[in-house]
């Protein structure tokens, strides 16, 4: 038979236990959503990225971008499997590879991510920089053997539509103007720059860089309705755009997690970018 309550019956104590314990529980309801479903919710994200000085023959250029796979034991190969068949679908005209392939370099997985990338094919190349939990050497050269370049400080130039598209990459610790300075040295025209971190774009900015491309942030991984990503703090956008003077910045909320294998609010994804003129959208 239903409880009745008499007006008064429940005491301010009882009512504090009781919005308590909805407060846990809906915690660890949000918690077990996070865990189970929504860190394997992954999505095609596509993107128009207006940029400053982009030539005619770059319109429409589009840039796959994959990162923070963190391949770990929480982080199985079926969800990076996933992210490289969603994106291979899209059949953009460049991958990018945006670091953070296994969780504090953990050499066990260094090959299991290497393989799960392995399939990525792209007309104008796979580029791939390294962040904060990948190491020097076995995470590069693992990469390296798949036929993936890895740009450590080091800048290219591929040509599209006989325009010359600038590709330069940092390495997670390279942060000051002058170290960045040096890699981008000769570089003319577009200039793309591959950042894990999205706080070099006060860098790329004071040097005049046409766009960078970050993760890093998870997206915040865990967001919570009305504070936001609480444990994505100090950067200048924790996913999607942001403008500081005439450089234009993409943060993907990229795919594996790490501290906590779950999201809320903040699904995994790969990115489609298509490039276009500053003023065009």
């Amino acid at each position: 038979m239903p409880i009745s309550l008499e007006p008064g019956s429940l005491s301010r104590r009882g009512a504090l236990k009781l919005l308590g314990a909805a407060a846990v529980g809906a915690a660890a309801g949000a918690g077990a959503y996070g865990y189970m479903y929504e860190r394997y919710r992954l999505q095609v994200a596509r993107e128009i990225l207006p940029v400053s000085g982009l030539p005619d023959s770059l319109v429409g250029f589009r840039i796959g971008l994959l990162t923070d796979l963190h391949r770990s034991r929480v982080v199985p190969h079926e969800l990076c499997d996933a992210a490289v068949s969603l994106l291979m679908r899209e059949r953009p005209d460049l991958i990018v590879l945006g670091g953070d392939y296994v969780t504090w370099g953990d050499r066990a997985f260094v090959d299991a991510a290497a393989d799960a990338l392995a399939p990525l094919t792209a007309p104008h190349g796979v580029f791939a920089v390294l962040g904060n939990h990948d190491d020097d050497r076995h995470m590069p050269a693992a990469l390296e053997r798949r036929g993936f370049a890895v740009l450590k400080d080091a800048r290219t130039r591929i040509d599209v539509r006989a325009e010359s598209l600038e590709l330069a990459g940092i390495r997670f610790w390279t942060r000051q103007t002058a170290d960045i300075a040096r890699v981008l040295n000769g570089a003319k025209g577009t200039t793309l720059l591959l950042a894990h971190d999205p706080r070099r774009l006060h860098e790329a900015a004071a040097l005049d860089v046409s766009l960078v491309l970050s993760g890093h942030t998870h997206g915040g991984q865990i967001v919570l309705p009305g504070l936001g990503a609480i444990a994505a703090t100090g950067f200048p956008v924790v996913a999607g755009v942001a403008r500081r003077e005439s450089t234009t910045l993409f943060v993907s909320r990229g795919v594996g997690t790490v501290y906590l294998p779950v999201r809320l609010n903040c699904p995994p994804e790969v990115n489609v970018l298509t490039l276009a003129k500053l003023g065009s959208i």
